[in-house]
């Protein structure tokens, strides 16, 4: 059972950055989150591991960070090349050492909701607690696990590889895992969770979209987002 190394968003990556650049989910739950648990980002390095197409790259570039990102995507790359040409950004599989960064190089990490598409994720939390520094911090975002169940049932503790359709015909693979899997694998990688965040809405989001807005600040069904630091023990 595994998701597999094919660059799944290459096939739609140009209509994946006209939907996430402000689109419900991505502009009022997960970029938000994930700069709130970033913090002041002003002199800092940050890779932006599985940058997509560099939306988070310009709000780190614009807050005064150097940025370093990757994707698997070439042409989320190249579109990251556009938006961000302050940054640096290149084709690279996570499941693939990072071997063209040296040990404890970048202050950030982030690691927005792409976690859940690759198969050996502790090798991949491994690497990027590698070229943190001792004193830097990893930021995760993922489907918040308590709505992949609400959405597809079954057994909550069990992980599994799904495929589904989403609404605009994008066709997806990835691992469904509960939250406890995704904490142990953060401790087995040498991590220790500092923060840990379930993304609501903003008042002002109430006039982008009712609906959405009512629901997913009453339900579990977004993101999950970590603020993780390496463990000095380790």
């Amino acid at each position: 059972m595994s998701v597999g190394p094919e660059p799944q968003y290459e096939a739609f990556a140009d209509e994946f950055l006209d939907h996430a650049r402000d689109g419900f989910y991505n502009a009022h739950l997960d970029r938000p989150a994930c700069r709130d648990l970033l913090g002041e980002v002003d002199g800092l390095t940050v890779l932006d591991a599985a940058c997509g197409p560099g939306l988070y790259a310009a709000d780190l570039v614009e807050r005064g960070a150097r940025v370093i990102g990757a994707d698997i995507s070439p042409r989320m790359v190249e579109l990251a090349r556009r938006r961000v040409p302050g940054g640096e950004f290149r084709v690279h599989d996570l499941a693939r050492p990072l071997d063209w960064l040296p040990d404890a190089s970048v202050d950030r990490v982030l690691f927005a909701l792409a976690v859940e598409y690759l198969d050996d994720r502790v090798a991949v939390l491994r690497e990027l607690r590698r070229v943190l520094r001792p004193e830097g911090a990893l930021v995760l975002s993922r489907q918040h696990p308590f709505g992949d169940w609400l959405r597809h049932g079954g057994n909550y503790f069990e992980p599994r590889v799904i495929e589904e359709v989403w609404s605009r015909g994008w066709r997806v693979r990835y691992w469904l895992n509960p939250l406890e899997q995704t904490c142990e694998e953060l401790h087995e990688a040498g991590f220790l969770i500092e923060r840990l965040l379930e993304p609501r809405p903003p008042a002002e989001a109430a006039t982008v979209d009712p609906d959405r807005y009512a629901r997913l600040t009453r339900e579990p069904t977004g993101f999950l987002a970590i603020r993780a630091v390496p463990d000095p023990r380790a």
